[in-house]
């Protein structure tokens, strides 16, 4: 397995595990690989510290190691912890979506590319009031706004393999 850092066309940084590197990119040209931030399917490889073997130790340690101070290490201060913290944060956000979608399938009724027509419905009081989900394109959530019925976005995280 190889684990790249990806960033999609918003700077958005993120990791993926794929089992080689030909997958990575027959994964990404066919759009699967997507942003867990902002749903982007435009990402490509992000740079990367290679892993370096020191005869001393025998392991493998990221190439900026070697210029590591005791008093500043990148894994505390610098690009490095901000991306750490970047990846936590991108972490519990990925929780948090998974949470929201699994609450909107178990909770409100998949209504496909009807959105905006069952929405007006609804909206109209051609329907009882209820929940929906499904697609909609961007100039039909527009419309919707206008017409003052309230609909939200939410970046669809695929589910994971498990």
């Amino acid at each position: 397995m190889i684990v790249y850092d990806l960033k999609c066309r918003k700077d958005h940084v993120f990791e993926a595990w794929f089992p080689d590197s030909a997958s990575f990119t027959a994964q990404a040209e066919a759009g699967k690989v997507v942003c867990p931030v902002c749903g982007s399917r435009k990402v490509t490889k992000a740079l990367m510290a290679p892993a370096v073997v020191t005869s001393r130790r025998g392991k493998a340690e990221p190439a900026d190691r070697a210029q590591e101070t005791p008093q500043e290490s990148p894994r505390e201060n610098g690009p490095a912890a901000a991306a750490l913290a970047d990846s936590e944060k991108a972490g519990e956000l990925r929780r948090m979506l998974r949470e929201l979608r699994d609450h909107v399938e178990k909770n409100c009724d998949y209504v496909g590319d009807q959105f905006a027509e069952e929405a007006r419905k609804i909206h109209y009081g051609e329907s009882d009031p209820h929940g929906i989900y499904g697609e909609t394109s961007d100039a039909e959530a527009k419309e919707l706004q206008d017409e003052g019925i309230e609909v939200a976005r939410v970046p669809w995280l695929p589910r994971e393999n498990s």
